[in-house]
């Protein structure tokens, strides 16, 4: 794995895991950040030998957002900032052909909050939190978080999240379906792995693709998700691994998926 200067990649068998690295300042991203996060989702995206990714905070939280006390440079533009360098490292794990999960740690606020929710799955320690913290600074959330927000609550819980800044609970989110799993603090990257190591022995066309059919369906009709379905259904259908599986089915032995 590279060496970055305001993140850490490593690397746990077929599991990589990339934290934000700045936790002085709560993993508050600014300009190095930003500059790395891309090349290193990247990276690890395209390493077949990597089976899932977490994405979690050094440190005492996840993300508090972006660096408020960065200073912008004259000519500053926030939407070209918004579109040049956080969509892109944001969609790098939509489009990823693998799952990320997202281990959250304390707060996950304002950009940070919408990396956790994007990612596939998310598990969350007890002390943690996601905020919206953008009203109290008459701003509004980026990075797609109001997609996110909005199609797992719904119109009016996810307004309500948004005007009234509520700082959400990680209790409060298991609840409303925004994480997977919320384990004691001290148990969070244990719990993440465990799940992590889980996937990755799970057919990964199969993990890949699902995740690209359920991404595809938020937005088509059932007609057009059907027929996605039975496109990727057919790739799936037509690779090694599914051979494999069905043999070691019949064979009753574990099958051994090598991604093809």
């Amino acid at each position: 794995m590279s060496q970055y200067e305001n993140l850490i990649v490593e690397r746990d068998g077929p599991i990589a895991i990339v934290s934000f690295n700045r936790p002085k300042t709560l993993n508050a991203i600014e300009a190095g950040i930003r500059r790395e996060m891309l090349l290193a989702f990247n990276e690890v995206n395209a390493d077949d030998s990597i089976r899932v990714v977490i994405l979690t905070g050094a440190g005492r939280a996840f993300c508090a957002g972006a660096d408020l006390t960065e200073k912008n440079p004259e000519g500053f533009d926030v939407e070209v900032m918004l579109n040049t360098e956080y969509k892109d490292a944001i969609l790098a794990i939509t489009n990823a052909p693998k799952p990320w999960i997202s281990a959250v740690n304390g707060a996950a606020a304002g950009i940070g909050s919408a990396f956790a929710m994007n990612c596939d799955l998310t598990v969350m320690a007890g002390n943690a939190y996601l905020y919206q913290a953008f009203a109290a600074i008459s701003l509004i959330p980026d990075g797609g978080a109001h997609w996110h927000l909005v199609q797992t609550l719904g119109k009016k819980k996810a307004y309500e999240l948004i005007a009234l800044g509520e700082k959400l609970k990680a209790a409060d989110c298991l609840a409303l379906g925004l994480c997977n799993r919320v384990v004691p603090e001290a148990e969070l990257m244990s719990a993440a792995k465990e799940l992590a190591t889980e996937l990755a022995g799970k057919a990964p066309l199969s993990l890949r693709y699902a995740k690209e059919a359920l991404h595809a369906a938020t937005v088509q009709p059932l007609d057009e998700t059907i027929s996605n379905e039975a496109r990727l259904q057919k790739i799936c259908m037509n690779s090694e691994d599914a051979r494999e599986g069905a043999v070691a089915f019949l064979q009753k032995r574990a099958p051994q998926f090598k991604g093809a």
